[in-house]
């Protein structure tokens, strides 16, 4: 292949790295991101009493903790599901969409 074929691949894939490069520094994916952390902790702080009964399970079964708390883990998996879903993330974010809009560096319209 010549270089003036190569010219306009490159230039494009350029142009995607970039689109996805503004994506990935904007403000409002980061506040995004620290929000799903607070939102994850907090679902863990509600599961305590599954996450802690299968942490214990694990540590008494050691090798065989993936065949005997199975059980447990099914409780932990349960918990999450309601306390870490989608749509509560959407409810979290929209009640801490101020701490979002707050900051200079988020585009408006993003």
């Amino acid at each position: 292949m010549s270089q003036q074929q190569q010219a306009p691949a490159n230039s494009t894939s350029a142009s995607v790295k970039d689109d996805g490069r503004d994506g990935r520094l904007s403000f409002r994916n980061f506040a995004e991101t620290q929000l799903r952390k607070e939102f994850k902790a907090e679902a863990m702080k509600k599961c305590d009493l599954q996450v802690g009964t299968f942490a214990e399970c694990i540590q008494e079964q050691g090798l065989w903790a993936p065949f005997r708390c199975k059980e447990f883990q099914k409780d932990v998996n349960e918990c999450m599901a309601v306390y870490n879903s989608e749509e509560r993330f959407e409810l979290f974010k929209k009640e801490h969409q101020d701490e979002i809009d707050s900051k200079p560096y988020v585009q408006a319209g993003r």
